[in-house]
């Protein structure tokens, strides 16, 4: 049986989800004082990079972007972290006192944010954390919530939704395979 594949967002789709929730955390945060974004690797720090651009046109402030490897973090590989890949993290500014949007691709149980904010707690004791994705599909298995969404889209557990870039690691599309 052939995977049937659904385009959910195409690139315009994309660009006016990222720009929406540019103005949601500008409109939350009153602005780009004390705002820092943190994408998980890898979509989720290509999204931070679009977010930051997005945020400086419409405000004027430049948006510090790092970027967060959870493989340490999971709770589904421990005592198996030694043989995964370990990517980087990079953040190159202090989270003390900041508004820390972390930015994901995709939302799904809820692990990878858990993982991911364990993470930024490393680095020190930010002033709030906030999530921004590009699409929330369900299936939480912990308390976590976006506070910003680009597209709730409701799946199964068998479908997966791939947010897909291109050379430039600019978002391109959205697709839903069954």
């Amino acid at each position: 049986m052939a995977e049937e594949k659904t385009t959910i967002l195409d690139g315009v789709g994309v660009k006016r989800a990222l720009t929406r929730i540019a103005h949601e955390i500008l409109e939350r945060n009153k602005g780009v004082a004390d705002l820092v974004l943190v994408g998980i690797r890898t979509g989720g720090v290509h999204l931070a990079r679009e977010l930051s651009s997005r945020l400086e046109e419409i405000e004027g402030g430049k948006v510090s972007v790092g970027e967060v490897d959870i493989t340490l973090y999971r709770d589904d590989f421990k005592g198996h972290a030694v043989h995964l890949p370990v990517g980087k993290t990079d953040i190159p500014f202090t989270v003390e006192k900041k508004k820390v949007i972390l930015v994901d691709d995709v939302l799904f149980t809820g692990r990878t944010i858990r993982a991911a904010m364990d993470a930024i707690m490393d680095h020190g004791r930010p002033g709030s954390i906030q999530l921004a994705v590009l699409i929330d599909r369900g299936h939480r298995e912990l308390p976590i919530r976006a506070d910003f969404v680009g597209r709730n889209v409701p799946t199964s557990r068998r479908e997966k939704i791939t947010v897909q870039f291109d050379a430039d690691a600019k978002p391109v599309e959205v697709v839903l395979e069954k």
